[in-house]
C-alpha cells in the first residue's frame, strides 16, 4: 500500500509538472502599435517567443493603411501619388470594404475621411460643427466613386480620400494571427485595441473568455463595466461603440460614427455593437456599419448570414439598456 501510495504521488507529481510545462510554453507580448495597444497570448515550445517578427508584421502592416505616416500606401494613394505600388494589405482592405458597403447600403465607406476629417475624427484637424460644408463633402464621399482597376485606384474626384481605421485594427489582428498560424500555433489569442481573434485553449486550459462593456460614456476607460463574458471558439469579436470616441460642444454630443451617406454622427438608440465572425476585418468593418445602420437593419444583416453573431445593446424608449444576442450567441456567454 505504502508503494502504490508513493508511485500515486509520483503520477501526480509528473500530471502536475507536466501541466506546469504546458502553461510555462505560453508567450506573453504587449505593447503599442496603430496608436493603441496589443496583448498577444501564444502557446509557442521554444523559450524565445516571437515578439520580434510580430512587431516586424505589424510595422509593415502600419506602413501601408496608416494615415498618419507620409509614406505609407494609403498616404500616397490620398495624395494622388502616381507612384504607389498597392500592396497586398491595401489591395484586400479595398476589397472587404466594398464587399461590406454594398451588403449594408453604403453604411461601411472607407471614403468617408473628408467627413470624419471635418467631425473631427481623422487624421486632420476638425471644423467647428457649425460650419462644417456636409453637402460639398458628400460630393467627394462614396464607394461607387473609386475602383481598382489593373493594381490602381481609379478616383472620380482625385480629392476623394481613403481612411482605414475603421477595419485595420481587425485586419492587424488577422495578420498577426495568421502568423501565428504559419509557425504552427493552434492556440493563442490576438488583442488589439479590443479587437480580438483567438483559437484553441488559453493558458488556464479553457476556452479563451473575452468581456463585452457596458456602454458608459467614458473616453478615459477608467469606469469600465463588463456587461458579459463569452466564451470566444476559433473566432474573432469586434466592438463598435460612441462611448469613447466624442467630444461635447455647447451641451451637444458627437459621436465618432459617421453616417457616410448623410455626412452627419449618428444619432440612434444602438449604443453598442459586438460583432462575431471567422476573421477580425469582417467582424470589425460590420460592427461599424451597424453602428450606422441602427438596431434593426443590423439584425436584419446578421440574421442573413449563418457565419456571423452578434451582441447588440441598445436603449429603449425610456432610456433603459436591453440587449439583443444572436441565437447561436447565447450558449456561449458565461452566466
Amino acid at each position: 500500500m505504502r508503494k502504490t501510495f508513493l508511485l500515486t504521488l509520483v503520477g501526480l507529481s509528473v500530471l502536475l509538472g507536466a501541466c506546469q510545462d504546458q502553461k510555462e510554453k505560453y508567450h506573453f507580448n504587449e505593447g503599442q502599435i496603430f496608436g493603441t495597444f496589443y496583448h498577444i497570448i501564444y502557446e509557442y515550445p521554444h523559450q524565445e517567443g516571437l515578439q520580434t517578427e510580430i512587431l516586424e508584421k505589424l510595422n509593415e502592416f502600419d506602413y501601408s493603411l496608416s494615415t498618419y505616416k507620409v509614406e505609407s500606401v494609403i498616404s500616397k494613394v490620398n495624395n494622388n501619388d502616381s507612384t504607389v505600388v498597392l500592396d497586398h494589405y491595401f489591395k484586400t482592405v479595398f476589397e472587404k470594404s466594398e464587399e461590406v458597403a454594398k451588403i449594408t447600403d453604403g453604411a461601411f465607406d472607407w471614403t468617408v475621411a473628408p467627413l470624419a476629417n471635418a467631425w473631427g475624427f481623422g487624421f486632420k484637424n476638425k471644423l467647428d460643427p457649425d460650419q462644417i460644408p456636409v453637402d460639398s463633402l458628400l460630393a467627394i464621399v462614396g464607394y461607387q466613386k473609386v475602383k481598382l482597376e489593373a493594381g490602381k485606384v481609379i478616383k472620380e474626384d482625385p480629392r476623394i480620400m481613403f481612411d482605414a481605421s475603421a477595419i485595420a485594427k481587425g485586419y492587424g489582428v488577422d495578420v498577426v494571427a495568421d502568423f501565428l498560424e504559419t509557425k504552427g500555433i493552434t492556440n493563442y489569442m490576438v488583442e488589439i485595441g479590443g479587437e480580438i481573434r483567438a483559437k484553441g485553449l488559453s493558458n488556464k486550459e479553457r476556452l479563451w473568455r473575452v468581456g463585452i462593456d457596458k456602454p458608459i460614456d467614458d473616453p478615459s476607460s477608467l469606469s469600465r463595466q463588463i456587461q458579459d463574458v463569452i466564451e470566444l471558439d476559433n473566432g474573432a469579436m469586434a466592438t463598435s461603440g460612441n462611448y469613447r470616441q466624442f467630444y461635447v460642444k455647447d451641451g451637444k454630443k458627437y459621436a465618432h460614427t459617421i453616417d457616410p451617406r448623410l455626412g452627419y454622427p449618428v444619432q440612434h438608440s444602438l449604443l453598442s455593437a459586438s460583432v462575431i465572425a471567422p476573421e477580425c476585418m469582417t467582424a470589425d468593418a460590420y460592427a461599424t456599419a451597424f453602428m450606422v445602420l441602427g438596431l434593426e437593419k443590423s439584425i436584419e444583416i446578421v440574421e442573413k448570414d449563418p457565419q456571423m453573431e452578434a451582441y447588440f445593446i441598445y436603449a429603449d424608449d425610456k432610456g433603459n439598456l436591453k440587449v439583443y444576442i444572436t441565437e447561436s450567441l447565447k450558449g456561449k456567454i458565461l452566466q
